[in-house]
Parts: structure tokens; C-alpha cells; sequence
């Protein structure tokens, strides 16, 4: 990897028990990452060696052109020579500053190493307050915020030093429900206007569906899986494609909104979904939606006289055993993916095999926004 591709490639073997890191990662150079998996298999501990918080041995990293190490070649950059931002669970912020003196010290840190800001590698602190919210809590101290204050003020903080690449792990596992969907919002806002890369470490799939473009699925240390999140989500060999939560995510264009009925009309490969939606957004914006394999139903012929929105054709593309009496089945919609979580009757009943022509009735659309 070269400057003239700037992603992110690490290789990094570093021995924790009960598991051993082993990874070989080639990442895109923007965009919301996710490291996904279970507890213990190693997201945090990945997250840390491409900080050089820890040391792989043997290891590689380069971000953006730039190497940070690499064993082979004798190179290695302790964290506060890398040009990045880390996000951790707890804020962290200085009690005797004010939420401007925090978000400063950053840019103050990054001057006092030596370290030049990198021109266009992250928004512009105005911009990151402007877009967290923080406008009118500059002068607050960190004792008078809230959880996801405080998390807004840490990841603005985190942008201040003009990172090339921002670590986040797992964000919002210390705020409540209430908090969260408070944050939510903020992160998708960073998502569509940083131009560098995040890493993401996350357990919990519903935040991944929002936010990430690109997945890396850990197990045990080792990756199981890397690509697009809308291709992972929908592979019946993985996990994510398994139980009550599985969903899928769909990209389309905004070719209508009905501000009487609050309904967005978008218009994607396999044809048009209609999503309720009380914001009117510019026509031909680009936007993502989640369709949980529970809410989609199968059917040989298009259905007429339902309340149902949404019909599209499909074509079986696998199908798997999901739990005694459920199966999961993929659907190609037009080069869109989607699941089906059916029962065993059903599949006998409609003759389900892979090649078989149907329609997908999709009975709830979730925006991403």
C-alpha cells in the first residue's frame, strides 16, 4: 500500500488468552468501519494495536500512506507520533476544563509533539462542534453534562487533533437507551461528512446497521469475515444472518416524498421502497435502508388489496436452517439483498429452492437518517 491507495492495511499477531490476535486487514480509506463480534474475540485488543497502545508482534500499519509500523523494516511510532483520534467508552474528559478548553487541549497536544495537523484529514473544529451540537455548551464543564454530551464533546475532542484516522470503541455501551438514540444522530452526521477512515468496535448490530459502510467480523482473534456491510449482513454462513435480529441493509435514491401522508418513495435496484418519513429531503439524495428478516413475508403471486407498501419481485439465492420450524432465506431483489425469516411449513408449502421466482412482501422499512 502506497500513498496513491489510502487505505488501511495492519497486520498484527499479539498473544492475549484465551486467544491470539491474528489479522491481516486491507481497509478502505473512509467511511464507518465496524469491527463486529462477540465479547472476547478481540475488537478492542485490534483497535489498541493500531493505536500502538499495545505492541504486535510481529506487526504492520499503514494508514493513509504513512507507516506506523512495520517489524520487518525496523519502523515503529508510538501513539502520540500517529496521526489519530481515539474514542473509548468513558469520556475522559478534564473536570477543571470547560467543553472548549477539552476540545483545545487536543490541538494544543498535537502542536506540543511536533506533529503538523494533516491538511483536509478531518472536519474542521468549528465544523465537528457545529455538527456535534456543541455550540451552546462551550462554556459548560464536563460535571454539568450528560452521557452523550459528554461522548459528543470526547469524539470533537478526538477530531480536534486532526487525526488521519478515528478509533471509536464502542462509544455508547456506558449511556442508556435514552442517551444512545440521543447520539445516534451525531454519529451518522460524522458519517456522511468525515473523509477519513473510523474504526468502530461494536457488538451491537442495530448500531452497526446504522452507521457502517464496511464490516470486519471477528471470532476468537481471527477475522471470519471482511466487505461491505450490506453484503455481510446477508451471507446465511454468518452469524448476522442468523435469529430474530437478522436484517438487511438497502441503498437508494430519493426519487419522491409525500409531505401529507409522510411517506419517501425510494428507488433502488430492484425496484421502489416506501418508507414513512416526517423530514423532506432533497430529491436524488442517496439513503439507507434496514429491512429485518422477521418482516418480510414470501408469496408465488403479487398480492392485491393488502396493506402492505411494499411488493418487489425476487429470486431465492440460498436458504439455511435458522432454529426447529424457522428458516432463513436469501433473496436476490434486482442485485438487492434481502432475508426471509419463514417457517418450515411455509417452505414446503411454497416450494422455497434456490432459483425459485417470488415476491418479497416487506412489511417494515427503517430509515437510516
Amino acid at each position: 500500500m502506497n500513498a496513491e491507495n489510502p487505505g488501511i492495511q495492519a497486520r498484527l499477531r499479539l498473544e492475549r488468552s484465551p486467544f491470539t490476535l491474528d489479522v491481516d486487514l486491507q481497509l478502505p480509506g473512509h467511511g464507518f468501519i465496524a469491527l463486529f463480534g462477540p465479547s472476547g474475540c478481540g475488537k478492542t485488543t485490534c483497535l489498541r494495536a493500531l493505536a500502538g497502545l499495545e505492541r504486535a508482534h510481529p506487526g504492520l500499519v499503514r494508514v493513509a500512506g504513512s507507516t506506523w509500523q512495520d517489524d520487518a523494516a525496523g519502523i515503529w511510532l508510538p501513539t502520540h507520533q500517529r496521526a489519530l483520534g481515539f474514542v473509548f467508552q468513558e469520556a475522559s474528559l478534564f473536570d477543571h476544563l470547560s467543553v472548549r478548553g477539552n476540545i483545545m487541549y487536543a490541538q494544543k497536544r498535537v502542536q506540543s509533539t511536533g506533529r503538523s495537523a494533516v491538511a483536509g484529514a478531518a472536519v474542521a473544529v468549528e465544523q465537528a462542534v457545529d455538527l456535534l451540537g456543541l455550540a451552546g455548551l462551550m462554556d459548560r464543564r464536563p460535571a454539568t453534562l450528560s452521557g452523550g454530551e459528554r461522548q459528543r464533546v470526547a469524539i470533537a475532542r478526538a477530531l480536534a487533533a486532526q487525526p488521519r484516522l478515528l478509533l471509536m470503541d464502542e462509544p455508547l455501551a456506558a449511556l442508556d437507551a435514552g442517551r444512545k438514540a440521543e447520539l445516534l444522530p451525531y454519529l451518522e452526521a460524522l458519517q456522511r461528512t468525515l473523509a477519513i477512515p473510523v474504526l468502530y468496535v461494536s457488538h451491537a448490530l442495530d448500531e452497526v446497521a446504522r452507521l457502517a459502510t464496511h464490516m470486519v467480523l471477528l471470532d476468537a482473534g481471527r477475522v471470519r469475515a471482511s466487505g461491505s456491510a450490506e453484503v455481510l449482513m446477508a451471507r446465511l454462513d454468518l452469524p448476522l444472518a442468523q435469529g430474530d435480529a437478522a436484517a438487511t441493509i438497502i441503498e437508494g435514491t430519493l426519487v419522491r416524498h409525500d409531505s401529507a401522508e409522510h411517506l419517501s418513495t425510494l428507488g433502488f435496484a430492484g425496484g421502489e421502497l416506501h418508507v414513512i418519513s416526517t423530514t423532506a429531503r432533497p430529491l436524488g439524495q442517496r439513503l439507507r435502508v434496514r429491512i429485518q428478516a422477521r418482516d418480510v413475508s414470501l408469496t408465488l403471486e403479487r398480492q392485491s388489496g393488502t396493506s402492505i407498501l411494499n411488493i418487489v419481485p425476487a429470486t431465492v439465492t440460498g436458504l439455511r436452517e435458522d432454529s426447529p420450524g424457522q428458516w432463513m432465506v436469501a433473496l436476490d431483489a434486482g442485485g438487492a439483498r434481502l432475508l426471509a425469516r419463514i417457517t418450515q411449513r411455509s417452505v414446503t408449502a411454497l416450494g422455497i429452492a434456490p432459483g425459485r421466482s417470488l415476491f418479497a412482501q416487506v412489511k417494515g422499512v427503517a430509515l437510516l437518517d
